[in-house]
């Protein structure tokens, strides 16, 4: 541990689920007919070969989670949960009429939110419309995310039945005084439960979010939460940063103060022990924060050289093409990106009218493609490669004198066509990836969360 490395590099930054990040879309050119374009180019380019992705992002939640980042609307009424759906297959309707072709789905999320808020009949009411509008890829993977108090066994098999075979459970941590800061109770038990009925069911993978530098957090409290996740033994562990962007997520982490978190070395302690933990356990490091047994497909994507990243985090499943669907969500076509309004009830004026309910977007330049891919193949295997033919940019031309920092504190090795991180350097996989990114500049202290 170098606290000087960790006080010079911990500094806002992009966690680049997508190149450009979000707050760095050119939205004043961004147009419909352009991105429809876009859209319906890469679709016919990879619908058949690919497929596609499909996100759906199901906002509602019975209680707020203060450590939670995502778009959601708290509520106790369960009557929201129909008039949502039906908005969601209308935007899906539309999306059909604009395709001329049954698209192929390789890979479907469910987010939110809390999808288990939804009813199982309403679940199904959504997905089985998805699903008979749809051709399913050879290989296709159906996944979601479960809240442990909330997912009952009825959840998991009527998802099991629809063709999803892999589920996350939010664990965050299993200490008290933690969960109340995060107003996120959470007993031990109830994970147990969801974690063996979804075995018991046949869930090929399931996964545990686990966060660490959450308010109030110890690096003891981070060793007990991981020995009891090894006791469950989950296929996959997505072992988060905790982002604490109060400023953007308005009231919901403002329940307690900055001085409650984990800071610098204490927080990178956090990550490496765990790290440490998750090896000693028999689980492998995939990208920045996943770790997967070796029987999982995470693994086998790294170990073939076929990981990917999207606005889903790292998968299995490349695919150039995702639609976003509900409130908030995010899409792309590769060449372009599009995010819908966060507003529910304008979200569900819009396709009532036939509109698309997008808020902005972003078509992306020549130089925007090949820096994306520098950056996803640093993300994803630590290294990216280009020479006179292809990927090669005035970015990169530029990269040397940036990394030089990054370069003589023995985080990366680079030579004329070839950027590699060295085992130093993971840690700092960001700071990284922030030095060959061509929109950052002079940032504004408030659009990211901190690198470590």
């Amino acid at each position: 541990m170098d606290i000087d490395l960790i006080n010079k590099y911990n500094v806002p930054g992009p966690r680049y689920t997508s190149y450009p990040t979000v707050p760095h879309w050119n939205v004043q050119d961004f147009r419909l007919t352009k991105w429809k374009k876009n859209l319906l180019e890469s679709y016919h380019k990879s619908n058949k070969s690919q497929g596609i992705s499909l996100y759906i992002h199901l906002p509602f939640c019975d209680s707020m989670c203060t450590f939670c980042g995502c778009n959601k609307r708290i509520t106790k009424r369960h009557d929201v949960e129909s008039p949502y759906i039906d908005a969601v297959l209308k935007e899906w309707s539309m999306y059909l009429n604009l395709l001329d072709e049954k698209p192929v789905i390789k890979e479907l999320h469910i987010g939110g939110g809390t999808p288990t808020f939804f009813s199982p009949e309403n679940l199904k009411s959504l997905l089985s419309c998805i699903i008979n509008t749809s051709t399913l890829a050879e290989n296709y993977e159906f996944s979601f995310e479960g809240h442990p108090n909330n997912t009952t066994k009825e959840h998991l098999q009527t998802l099991f039945d629809l063709g999803f075979k892999r589920v996350s459970f939010g664990v965050q941590d299993y200490n008290k005084t933690v969960q109340a800061a995060i107003h996120r109770i959470q007993p031990f038990e109830n994970v147990k439960k969801v974690t063996e009925w979804a075995r018991e069911i046949g869930y090929t993978s399931v996964g545990h979010d686990i966060i660490y530098g959450l308010p109030f957090q110890t690096l003891t409290d981070v060793e007990n939460t991981l020995e009891k996740t090894k006791s469950l033994a989950p296929d996959r562990i997505a072992f988060y940063s905790y982002a604490h962007v109060p400023w953007l997520k308005g009231n919901g982490q403002r329940g307690y103060s900055e001085e409650n978190l984990p800071q610098g070395i204490e927080k990178l302690m956090m990550y490496e022990t765990g790290k440490k933990i998750l090896k000693n356990y028999g689980y492998y490091n995939i990208g920045m924060d996943h770790f997967s047994l070796p029987t999982n497909s995470l693994y086998q994507a790294l170990k073939n050289h076929k990981l990917h990243r999207n606005f889903m985090g790292y998968t299995h499943a490349k695919t150039e093409v995702m639609i976003g669907l509900g409130v908030s969500s995010i899409g792309d076509s590769w060449n372009s990106f599009y995010q819908n309004v966060k507003n529910i009830e304008e979200y569900q004026e819009l396709v009532k009218n036939n509109i698309f309910p997008i808020a902005k977007g972003h078509i992306s330049s020549k130089e925007d493609l090949i820096i994306r891919q520098h950056i996803l193949n640093l993300m994803c295997h630590y290294e990216t490669k280009w020479d006179e033919e292809t990927l090669k940019s005035k970015t990169l031309e530029k990269a040397p004198l940036k990394m030089f920092p990054l370069l003589n504190d023995g985080l990366i090795s680079i030579s004329k066509s070839q950027i590699k991180v060295t085992d130093k350097g993971k840690p700092f996989i960001r700071n990284i990836c922030m030095a060959i990114d061509q929109y950052l500049g002079d940032q504004p202290q408030n659009k990211f969360s901190k690198t470590v």
